[in-house]
């Protein structure tokens, strides 16, 4: 465990349930920070002995199935210190030359946040293409000032109770540093699975309430001539409407934008998205087909009497 003596006033938020394996490199990457605090959600793994071993503070989330999720009840709730927060998520992590840039940013009087751009790495090798790079993420802000999007997906199960999608709303102008952040998994890929497996039901959510007309009211909205994460929203809402979207989104990424040249991990990266692609296709259908719900079974057309008898009178 690596020891700063100068500390940098920031407050840093990390999401975390059961992550030991990622969570020792990723605290060794914000010991520079003024204060850390792991928001845990009942982990049953050595997380919170990991967190307690590099001095953070550990926080208990018990999530509600409702909103606010992990990351806006941390703003609202915890004891920050600070007035800048960075969130970095488990299998991120922030090299010395970021903090570097954090230091003298932070001091700025002009801005109240900062994107951060992501390295993805998968297999083992930066995902330098395919789209990936450059990926911006609104993490650092004045926290008074943020707040996550509700993107009105909370209805939906199995989606998690952390937000991972949504994106902060911020007072203010905001800037762009120029050193990456780095993504780097050390789960293996039935995590990688596992895990888009719940992003799917919340991306079908998004594409159903994009195709039902939702507005844009509590988001950052759809604009193709705004920031980065605005023109991305606005492409969305044409994607939706799109035939054939798995074979698209394999050709998109690994002929059109060049995925090919990360070599096997780009094509296997390929693959998996245009399975994702369909996995999102499928619940959408269900939520298309259901009154906009998953997993819905009508007991009175499919259950036997004497079986809905026995449900009903245990």
């Amino acid at each position: 465990m690596s020891i700063e003596l100068n500390k940098i006033p920031v407050s840093v938020i990390i999401p975390a349930k059961n992550e030991e394996l990622n969570l020792p490199a990723c605290l060794e990457s914000v010991a520079r920070a003024d204060e850390i605090f792991v928001v845990d959600s009942q982990s049953s793994d050595h997380s919170g002995e990991i967190t307690r071993h590099y001095g953070a503070n550990l926080v208990q989330f018990y999530f509600n199935g409702g909103w606010p999720k992990k990351k806006n009840w941390s703003l609202e709730n915890l004891p920050l210190r600070n007035e800048w927060i960075l969130i970095v998520d488990c299998d991120e992590r922030i090299p010395s030359e970021l903090w570097d840039e954090i230091a003298i940013a932070i001091q700025n009087p002009e801005y109240n946040g900062y994107y951060l751009n992501r390295k993805v790495f998968f297999l083992g090798k930066w995902i330098r293409y395919g789209g990936k790079y450059p990926d911006w993420n609104l993490r650092l802000f004045k926290h008074k000032l943020g707040r996550y999007e509700n993107l009105k997906t909370e209805d939906i199960p199995n989606t998690g109770d952390n937000e991972v999608h949504e994106h902060v709303i911020l007072q203010g102008k905001v800037g762009y540093l120029k050193n990456d952040m780095l993504h780097i998994d050390f789960r293996d890929i039935y995590h990688w699975l596992e895990r888009h497996n719940r992003y799917s039901n919340w991306e079908a959510r998004v594409y159903y309430n994009l195709l039902s007309g939702q507005g844009n009211e509590g988001t950052i909205g759809s604009n193709l001539f705004g920031d980065a994460v605005q023109r991305k929203r606005f492409l969305k809402k044409i994607w939706v409407r799109l035939p054939f979207k798995p074979l698209l989104r394999f050709i998109l990424f690994y002929i059109i934008r060049l995925g090919f040249l990360d070599g096997k991990a780009g094509y296997i990266y390929a693959r998996l998205l245009s399975q994702y692609e369909y996995q999102i296709g499928v619940k959408l259908y269900e939520l298309r087909n259901f009154g906009g719900a998953l997993n819905i079974a009508n007991l009175s057309q499919s259950a036997p009497v004497q079986a809905k008898s026995e449900v009903l009178t245990r």
